[in-house]
């Protein structure tokens, strides 16, 4: 079974725009959709709340001709246009929920978690908040990683997760490309990564670590805002698949998929029995 996850950093551009960043991001959605995944996870949408208009909607189902999908965006008071996450699956009787987890407001309204129940499994697509600039939202972000961490542990009580998405945080020094600079930066604090560990020892496996221990300069996003930062691989790796750790024998591949030229994320895959 082939899971994907991707911070696409706007559908609606992707779907319907112009630029040539969202050529590039057609291009990506051309190839994720050829993967033939069962389940395709999508953080920051950035849709309102209204949802996909009727282009939109045609122009994601020539992508994904074989999928259902839901999704939940940012609502009032939560800032509009922001955040949003989408799920694409393929089983037409799935019951798909937007679970809120007692997060400080109003991240429970930003549109962050989506997630489903299979007869053998819970699946979980989730964009973590940012720590933000000068770190304001960082005792917000460390409540919402111990929230979250409750909700899969609860989760786990009754079936195997599989849990996927954007989660803001490089956990080691291996995972980015200058980790001696960025003690400080969102995404790379101490609080941050702390909060990471303990979502591990709650009983949950990094998968892509787990198979590739000692991997280098294996990333999944690269700044926008640096021209060089992806020609010269100076990348993050923030995004995962953690699995239950007692399901973990069945994973088979835990990788990123190449998004040519495109910078910021790149999706990533999971293939498990």
């Amino acid at each position: 079974m082939r899971f994907i996850s991707w911070n696409i950093d706007s559908i609606n551009a992707a779907l319907t725009g112009e630029s040539e960043r969202s050529e590039l991001t057609r291009d990506v959605l051309k190839k994720i959709g050829s993967m033939d995944a069962e389940f395709i996870a999508i953080q920051e949408t950035k849709l309102p709340v209204k949802g996909l208009n009727k282009k939109q909607e045609e122009a994601l189902k020539e992508f994904f001709p074989d999928y259902n999908y839901a999704y939940v965006s940012s609502r009032e008071p939560a800032r509009k246009g922001y955040a949003g996450v989408m799920l694409l699956y393929k089983d037409k009787d799935l019951t798909v929920e937007f679970p809120e987890i007692g997060a400080p407001k109003p991240m429970d309204l930003e549109g962050r978690i989506i997630s489903c129940e299979t007869p053998e499994f819970h699946f979980v697509g989730v964009y973590t908040p940012n720590a933000g600039d000068g770190l304001k939202r960082l005792s917000e972000r460390q409540e919402w990683d111990v929230c979250f961490r409750d909700y899969l542990k609860k989760l786990d009580e009754s079936k195997p997760v599989i849990a996927c998405g954007d989660f803001n945080v490089a956990h080691e020094e291996i995972d980015l490309k200058n980790p001696a600079t960025n003690h400080m930066s969102p995404g790379f604090t101490d609080e941050e990564r702390e909060g990471f560990s303990n979502l591990l020892a709650a009983g949950f496996t990094d998968t892509f670590r787990a198979l590739h221990p000692g991997q280098e300069g294996a990333y999944s996003w690269w700044s926008q805002r640096i021209r060089s930062a992806k020609a010269n691989n100076a990348g993050w790796r923030i995004d995962y698949f953690l699995v239950s750790s007692r399901i973990f024998d069945r994973v088979k591949d835990s990788t990123m998929i190449d998004s040519g030229a495109r910078a910021d994320h790149t999706p990533i895959m999971l293939d498990i029995e």
